[in-house]
């Protein structure tokens, strides 16, 4: 049984994880796992590790680690990107005592959902529509009988050089980013390969995550932002340390399953993936590399599968990183694409009978699948990337590796270096 680390960052200020055009007046969706991925393996450099975490992730063809991206939890709730094959939920999982509620929530608005609400619906219960709505700033699927503020929201800090002699100020410029309730943070998981990856990582990756918070994540970093207090750490067997139901249900009999995505994806040579099926989103990944001597050069984009698609596959998902590094470029630069996949368990074929907002669970009917049309190649057909404007947020830099060694990706901003 593979085990896994539950991380939860509790953010001591703002943080920036921009757009991949660079614009300084939009952020990201969310803190994803390539750049988590590059930030972790910046402080394992700083720390004597580089190599052997290279030669353990980006160069393996079975990686002892992999990363979920980061998502947003509010106290005790954690929030997740839903499977594409339950999300929106279809309405045989929806029920409401008042009629009108069905009509009136836009679930196509919710980008996160509480996971044991992930899990009701993934086993089989429904939601009631009356006792939850949409948040609009943060995107966060909400308990409407429990007040509260929203989890996180996009602001805009502007700031201004004065110039010492003469002390003009030039126009001032303004840059988003997103700030955290006080109750809130991000939230993420490192699934290990076996017990030889936990014994040799779990301690390493404990310590690169509290160098982290004092130095920051992201972008403006130099200003203070991206910082966390200490990071809380849970240990549990995967998956059921956050799908405890679905983690009873999820059978290895089946000769093809379904997983689900909570990382960036890129399919490895290896991995048995039916494009026909499924349910699956494309982001276009891209930045400038920044080492400090030649800072500035463009990576090459790559193409990945997002965060909540759902793929049908013979085996777990496996994915690789890809070296991203300009032509000429005098050492590798990895985009991490390793997958941290989680099987689904199929469908229940049961009456549905509802699941009130404290998540008891009751079986109902099973969720219509939609499949994501594939090209003439048998890729995945491009879609527009889930991500939010600069009216409530969307992706950016982040933490870049040594110049010495060849580093792991990110997307990094001008003032991003540590």
């Amino acid at each position: 049984m593979q085990s896994a680390l539950l991380i939860r960052l509790h953010p001591r200020g703002p943080w920036r994880y921009g757009p991949a055009d660079g614009a300084h007046d939009s952020v990201d969706l969310l803190y994803r796992s390539d750049r988590l991925f590059s930030a972790v393996t910046l402080a394992l450099a700083k720390l004597g590790f580089l190599d052997e975490w290279l030669r353990a992730t980006a160069r393996s063809a079975a990686p002892a680690v992999a990363f979920s991206s980061l998502f947003p939890f509010q106290a005790e709730t954690l929030f997740a990107i839903p499977p594409a094959a339950v999300w929106p939920p279809p309405a045989a999982q929806v029920t409401a005592p008042n009629p009108v509620f069905l009509a009136k929530i836009r679930w196509s608005t919710v980008s996160f959902v509480p996971l044991p609400v992930i899990d009701a619906l993934l086993t089989g219960g429904s939601i009631l529509a009356d006792q939850w709505l949409p948040d609009p700033e943060s995107g966060c699927l909400l308990r409407r009988d429990r007040p509260s503020t929203s989890p996180l929201r996009m602001v805009m800090r502007r700031s201004a050089a004065v110039d010492r002699l003469s002390h003009v100020a030039p126009a001032a410029t303004g840059i988003a980013g997103v700030e955290f309730e006080g109750d809130a943070g991000l939230w993420t998981l490192v699934r290990f390969a076996d017990e030889a990856a936990e014994s040799a990582w779990q301690e390493r990756i404990r310590a690169a995550f509290r160098l982290l918070a004092d130095t920051g994540f992201g972008g403006r970093r130099t200003s203070g932002w991206g910082q966390a207090a200490e990071p809380e750490f849970e240990r549990g067997s995967w998956p059921a340390l956050i799908l405890p139901k679905s983690a009873r249900l999820a059978s290895d009999s089946q000769p093809v399953s379904r997983y689900w995505l909570l990382s960036l994806y890129v399919p490895a040579a290896g991995d048995a993936i039916d494009w026909s099926g499924g349910d699956y989103r494309i982001v276009t990944r891209a930045g400038r590399v920044e080492n400090g001597v030649t800072s500035g050069a463009e990576k090459k984009s790559l193409r990945m599968i997002a965060e909540g698609s759902v793929l049908v596959a013979a085996a777990q998902p496996v994915g690789l990183a890809i070296d991203v590094a300009p032509e000429n470029f005098e050492h590798p630069v990895y985009r991490s694409g390793l997958a941290l996949a989680l099987k689904l368990p199929e469908p229940a074929e049961t009456e549905p009978r509802g699941v009130s907002a404290d998540n008891e669970i009751e079986p109902c009917e099973p969720p219509a699948q939609t499949n994501q049309p594939a090209t003439e190649t048998g890729q995945p057909a491009e879609t527009e990337p889930r991500g939010l404007s600069a009216d409530n947020a969307s992706p950016e830099a982040d933490n870049e590796a040594p110049e010495s060694q060849p580093p792991a990706d990110e997307h990094p901003e001008t003032d991003n270096a540590i």
